[in-house]
């Protein structure tokens, strides 16, 4: 994602600076957040997204001044790789003429409301950000749809579902009619709309972040009890798939012999064994056509919203029910 971002703000000659979405400046916060890039002083670029979480490289203190930063990204904590910008700091208060929203991020309307009041253009990686502000959007309901049939297709009746964090508190917990109706992240809720698609009464947990040590507590969850353990298990995101993999190796399941799972994003992740069944989402695509639209905006023009298709992969972590 965040090279494809690199890609198309090029012709600016910015780099990326990221900086969390979580609400304050306080350093020490985690995971999925809107982040902020970019600075033209220097063309610092950001270093691509690893199975852990994204991260950035290349901001050097060299005296680089805070005009012309663009933004964007998805991370937990970072720091400002700018000379005089010491603490962590967050879209609220960073030096950006433009910003990126990036991610899964609960807490999208907040983050948007804050950047209308400083007047930053504003395009927004998933999640309806309000008019004005062009989308890069993802099929996720649809894609997810077809995941689900092809577990259908498998045999699969008792299926679970691990989802990315509902609301901007990130409450992990069960998915209930009431977690659903108060969602406020839309990539969670359209990816749970398209499993509902095909199993209309699925349950399962919710995820206070998308990690493999949010999949592990999920999936612990999921298939402690042998008599209602599910036989597939649909997680919203790659990581978490893994973190369930590896919470039902720890009860001695083999997967995909006795329990399947299917991820979403087409990551690599580092130590998982598997080549994991997933939807793949063009990432690089999606960064570089965010990109061209902070270019568009920072040139006075009104870019349309653009959208994006998965992909189907099929790995070996799905097969047909026992």
């Amino acid at each position: 994602m965040l090279d494809g971002i690199a890609e198309g703000i090029a012709p600016l000659g910015a780099g990326l600076l990221l900086l969390p979405d979580t609400g304050n400046t306080a350093a020490g916060n985690t995971d999925t957040g809107n982040t902020a890039a970019g600075n033209t002083a220097a063309g610092n670029t950001a270093a691509g997204d690893t199975a852990t979480g994204n991260t950035a490289t290349g901001n050097t203190a060299t005296g680089n001044t805070a005009a012309g930063n663009t933004a964007a990204g998805d991370t937990g904590t970072a720091k400002a790789g700018i000379a005089g910008l010491d603490a962590a700091v967050s879209v609220e208060d960073a030096p950006v003429d433009a910003v990126v929203l990036i991610g899964c991020s609960p807490r999208l309307g907040d983050t948007v409301a804050a950047l209308a009041r400083r007047g930053i253009p504003t395009v927004a990686v998933e999640g309806a950000a309000g008019a004005g502000i062009p989308e890069i959007s993802l099929d996720n309901r649809d894609a997810t749809r077809r995941g689900a049939e092809h577990l259908r297709g498998l045999g699969h009746e008792r299926v679970a579902t691990v989802t990315l964090p509902m609301d901007a508190a990130r409450t992990r917990g069960p998915v209930t009619p009431e977690t659903v109706a108060a969602a406020t992240g839309d990539t969670a809720r359209e990816r749970l709309l398209g499993a509902r698609d095909v199993y209309p009464e699925i349950g399962g947990r919710i995820a206070a972040a998308s990690s493999i040590e949010e999949g592990i507590l999920a999936g612990r969850e999921l298939l402690a009890d042998p008599a209602e353990r599910p036989t597939a298990i649909i997680a919203q995101s790659d990581l978490l798939a893994a973190g369930v993999i590896m919470a039902a190796e720890e009860l001695g399941l083999s997967v995909p012999g006795e329990l399947s799972v299917l991820g979403f994003d087409g990551i690599r992740v580092d130590g998982l064994q598997h080549d994991l069944t997933t939807l793949v989402q063009p990432s690089v695509a999606k960064g570089r056509a965010a990109g061209e639209c902070v270019v568009r905006m920072l040139g006075g023009e009104e870019p349309e919203s653009v959208r994006f298709t998965s992909v189907l992969h099929i790995g070996d972590t799905t097969a047909p029910a026992r």
